[in-house]
């Protein structure tokens, strides 16, 4: 995506994501971005951006020469593949926060992107506002990745901190966290560990060009942890974080899951708390790094 060209966006979802980058927008003139257009779901909802910039129909957005950025921040990852990839082949650069999409069309959505020569970006979609995919692929690329571990899902973050620090137990941290905003209505994806899989599927790519389905990679959540677990583990120094790893063997291979780990409280990701993100990786010339956000 040429960095200097005049971006016209059509946006697909209007939510806390969408609105706030209308907003940005808005406020940052300098930034040469505009959206003409928001595709939504419900239009009688009560927005805060003129009526006239709201439109049902998908293919007002897609079929627009002047739009060349479509940005997806919509939470159906089958409706999200078909605008990706209706936007690729219609000659448009995309950007995607859609986790699920992403990690269960990885394949197609590389192939459409080689075909198509657009551009197809997803930093938004890991690790809230750490630039991982961006230090991956420029920084690390040209350094000996060993090994990177992350908590990359806030909302489990947040109850597991509860646990820890207000000695909360399971249920009473996740209902605070709902009434927060930190998980949904229904926490499944969250608590047991499918948004940090799917998450832990495409930093793979970007690490070490692993493209992989989630189905193939080890992985649970915190559903099964409990007060007295985080008792017994704060006795011993440690914290419980669930975290995604991927290490570089000796043999070449990477071996990589997502579980929760206890961590030594001297530990980087241990002073990631609440609803933040923490990475580190570690490399041949740089060692250890640690971004926090």
């Amino acid at each position: 995506m040429d960095a200097h060209k005049q971006l016209t966006i059509g946006l697909f979802g209007f939510g806390v994501v969408g609105e706030g980058l209308y907003k940005v927008l808005q406020q940052t003139p300098s930034l040469k971005a505009s959206i003409k257009k928001v595709c939504i779901k419900n239009p009688g909802k009560p927005r805060n951006a003129p009526a006239d910039l709201f439109t049902t129909d998908k293919d007002v957005l897609l079929n627009d020469n002047e739009i060349n950025v479509i940005v997806e921040v919509i939470d159906d990852a089958n409706a999200a593949f078909e605008i990706v990839s209706t936007a690729l082949r219609n000659n448009k650069s995309v950007v995607s926060a859609s986790k699920k999409m992403i990690a269960e069309h990885l394949p197609e959505l590389l192939q459409l992107q080689q075909e198509t020569g657009e551009s197809f970006l997803c930093e938004a979609a890991a690790c809230a506002s750490i630039p991982v995919i961006r230090n991956l692929e420029e920084y690390y690329d040209n350094d000996l990745l060993h090994s990177i571990k992350a908590i990359v899902n806030g909302s489990t973050n947040f109850i597991l901190t509860k646990m820890f620090e207000d000695k909360l137990e399971f249920k009473a941290a996740l209902v605070l966290a709902q009434q927060l905003g930190f998980a949904e209505s229904n926490p499944k994806l969250d608590v047991e560990g499918y948004d940090a899989v799917n998450k832990w599927t495409f930093l793979l790519t970007h690490a070490y060009g692993i493209v992989e389905h989630p189905d193939n990679i080890v992985f649970t959540g915190i559903q099964n942890i409990q007060a007295g677990d985080a008792t017994v583990a704060k006795e011993k120094q440690f914290e419980i974080k669930l975290i995604g790893q991927a290490k570089k063997l000796t043999n070449g291979k990477v071996a990589a899951f997502v579980l929760p780990q206890f961590v030594k409280q001297d530990e980087p990701l241990s002073f990631v708390k609440n609803e933040y993100n923490g990475v580190v990786i570690e490399s041949g010339f740089a060692d250890k790094q640690f971004f926090y956000g």
